[in-house]
């Protein structure tokens, strides 16, 4: 079996409205890109700060621009069609309480746990706008600040698969620096924190459309789940149907490489395991 459990129906524009990409329409590109990469499960994940809900967990700059919508009229509209029902939520600290609450009462099938944000003026890794590189920054200081916050939303228990986990890479090491040495000493709490909350992770192809030019998690990085018996997702974190499937023939192999033959499929956010599916393309 082959997934793509990360995807979004309404692109990263401005002034966009919930019936222009909600629609069956819409929905119909995305399933005919995912049938012809041979996916059989598609779903989508929404990002939880479009719904004017997720103000009740935090209030900051961006969600407040962008938290139009009605998360139960999404629910709604999802499950009306033929894809998997998810949303990609942010952890906040301090509102673990509040975001269960929120989840709990929607009927989702799997919940897609992110870190986006680390704090201190509410920066995030990889966003322009409230960019925590601004004015130049220490790797080692950001990537300890990232990797926090990281196993903090892995140990929370509250999602089902934790998506692109080294996401503070994302600009590549021209752009932003990488820390000196090893970086398994991230990735090693990291994957303590994941065993702990249970979750499955994220192999998403989306770093292959970023600077960074390579999949999340990196190679040393899923070494490590590998090793942990830990169960991962697969993902493009498409934003338009091209996206959808978007190199997994890069993807397949690396798993196949790390001995991977199954892989996480969600329903009503009970998790089970498949083995690997086969046509790309």
């Amino acid at each position: 079996m082959l997934t793509d459990y990360h995807l979004h129906l309404r692109p990263d524009e401005d002034h966009t409205t919930f019936g222009r990409f909600f629609n069956a329409a819409n929905v119909e590109r995305y399933r005919a890109a995912a049938d012809e990469a041979g996916i059989e499960e598609l779903g989508v994940a929404e990002h939880v700060y479009r719904f004017r809900q997720a103000l009740d967990l935090w209030r900051h700059q961006l969600w407040l621009e962008n938290a139009v919508d009605d998360l139960d009229e999404y629910c709604d509209f999802v499950r009306s069609t033929s894809l998997r029902l998810g949303i990609e939520c942010d952890f906040i600290p301090g509102a673990e309480g509040r975001t269960a609450a929120m989840l709990e009462a929607r009927d989702f099938d799997y919940v897609v746990g992110s870190v986006h944000f680390v704090g201190e003026g509410d920066a995030a890794v990889d966003h322009d706008g409230f960019d925590v590189w601004e004015g130049g920054g220490d790797a080692e200081e950001i990537w300890t600040r990232y990797f926090d916050h990281f196993g903090r939303c892995a140990r929370s228990g509250l999602f089902d698969i934790l998506a692109h986990p080294d996401l503070v890479k994302v600009w590549g090491r021209d752009r932003r620096p990488l820390p000196e040495g090893d970086l398994r000493r991230f990735y090693e709490p990291a994957v303590e924190a994941i065993v702990a909350g249970g979750s499955a992770v994220e192999l998403s192809t989306a770093g292959l459309r970023k600077p960074v030019g390579e999949l999340y998690p990196a190679r040393a990085f899923a070494e490590l789940v590998v090793e942990a018996g830990v169960p991962f997702a697969l993902s493009s974190d498409a934003h338009v149907p091209e996206q959808v499937g978007f190199r997994y023939a890069d993807a397949l192999a690396f798993l196949e490489e790390l001995g991977v033959e199954e892989i996480a499929v969600f329903e009503g956010r009970r998790r089970r395991l498949e083995p690997l599916g086969a046509r790309v393309g």
